[in-house]
């Protein structure tokens, strides 16, 4: 649309919201900013000085001591196989029950889907959930932070929204021509599903990798603790490990090389996120606003 159709008061409001966005940008990009600079600064300038921006008082000395460190190595690829695991779980689930809920011949449509909702708004707590997962036997493995929370009823309620959307003559022709319930899923259903298939698989890659409360309850091997357990221990403990710090280090140099490791891990933990939204972009965007106006 021509900006000449615009009345003054549209364009008030255009020039507004410019501002508002642009003021997002800035408080989201300066802090990111700050905390990359700062990973690469020495922590004796960073803390006595702040940022400085002379090459001189630039060091990799945090990336150094991160990449030495075996347990945080240990608990990225940890986060890395969680994280995958759990979102191609999570996205398998999702379409295998939200397309046969998006039928409304199916008999029983709505008891199902109501009883879904419910457990949207009624749980058992901490405790139940850390008993059921005992008597499993998934204690201190992989599989109590990938199979509790596969079953997402948000993201089926989203998915079923999504092939509800979809136009009901290519089943129809497809059942026509002979194909059943399961070909008619996979070789055309899930093909269309793409983007919000790629939105869920976001979703709950994101979740996965943030969280760190149930590997905190469920995980008590260290080699089986993710990166933000890790994490937990430099950034809130401010506990460096003996292979950062060494045997000799002073008190005064500890505090130094824990602050300069907090921004190094920050930026490595945030590596895999930022990596994967590019290619995820265009089916984010498409998936978010089919999602939102169909239904």
């Amino acid at each position: 649309m021509d900006m000449q159709t615009y009345t003054k008061f549209d364009k008030r409001i255009m020039r507004v919201n410019r501002i508002i966005i642009a003021f997002l940008v800035l408080i989201t990009i300066i802090p990111l900013i700050y905390v990359v600079i700062a990973s690469f600064m020495d922590p004796a300038t960073l803390i006595n000085k702040g940022i400085s921006f002379n090459p001189r008082d630039w060091t990799t000395q945090g990336y150094r001591r991160v990449f030495a460190d075996s347990s945080i190595l240990r608990g990225f690829m940890n986060s890395l196989f969680y994280s995958f695991t759990f979102s191609f779980l999570t996205v398998l689930v999702t379409m295998l029950t939200a397309y046969p809920l998006s039928k409304k011949d199916l008999v029983g449509r709505n008891v199902i889907t109501m009883f879904f909702v419910i457990t949207m708004f009624v749980g058992g707590g901490l405790i139940p959930t850390y008993l059921i997962i005992k008597d499993l036997g998934m204690l201190d493995t992989p599989w109590a932070l990938i199979v509790p929370g596969a079953v997402n009823v948000w993201n089926i309620i989203l998915a079923r929204t999504y092939f509800n959307g979809l136009p009901k003559e290519l089943s129809e022709a497809a059942t026509i021509d002979g194909a059943n319930d399961l070909q008619i899923l996979f070789k055309i259903m899930l093909p269309l599903a793409k983007p919000i298939m790629f939105v869920l698989f976001l979703y709950a890659f994101v979740g996965q990798w943030n969280a760190y409360f149930d590997a905190m309850i469920y995980l008590k091997n260290p080699d089986l603790q993710p990166l933000q357990l890790v994490l937990r221990n430099i950034l809130i403990q401010n506990q460096p490990s003996q292979d950062m710090i060494g045997a000799n280090t002073a008190m005064a140099e500890m505090k130094q090389i824990a602050e300069l490791i907090k921004y190094s891990t920050i930026v490595i933990s945030s590596l895999p996120l930022i990596v994967m939204y590019p290619f995820f972009q265009k089916y984010f965007d498409k998936g978010i606003l089919v999602g939102s106006i169909k239904g």
